[in-house]
C-alpha cells in the first residue's frame, strides 16, 4: 500500500552546497582537524587509502610530520597512519574552523 503525504506537507529542502573550499589532505596545517570531502580514485589506485578509513564524512587531524616534512601522521577512526605526501594529495578535505590549528573565519 502507497503512501501519500497531505497536499499541505512539503518535502523537506535539500541540504545545501558547502561552498568552502577544499584542499588536499597533504596542505593541512599540524593539529588541525578536517573532514573529508573525497578520495581521487585516480591518485590512489588500489584503493588502499579507502581500505585504511579515509572515507568521505570521516574526521582526520593531522598529528606531526616528520622533520624533512614527509611524510606525516594521521589520526582518524581511533587509529593513527603514517601517510607519505604523495598519497595525502588523493585526499581532498575541508577544514572544521575552531580546532587546533585553525581559527574560525
Amino acid at each position: 500500500m502507497a503512501t501519500t503525504l497531505p497536499a499541505s506537507a512539503e518535502p523537506p529542502e535539500p541540504a545545501p552546497v558547502s561552498t568552502e573550499e577544499t584542499r588536499p589532505l597533504s596542505e593541512l596545517p599540524v593539529g588541525a582537524h578536517a573532514l573529508i570531502v573525497r578520495v581521487d580514485a585516480a591518485a590512489d589506485p588500489g584503493g588502499r587509502l579507502e581500505e585504511l578509513g579515509f572515507l568521505p564524512g570521516t574526521r582526520v587531524q593531522l598529528l606531526r610530520r616528520a622533520p624533512l616534512g614527509d611524510p606525516a601522521v594521521y589520526a582518524l577512526r581511533g587509529t593513527r597512519f603514517c601517510v607519505r605526501r604523495a598519497e595525502a594529495r588523493a585526499v581532498q578535505v575541508r577544514a572544521l574552523p575552531g580546532e587546533a590549528g585553525e581559527t574560525a573565519p
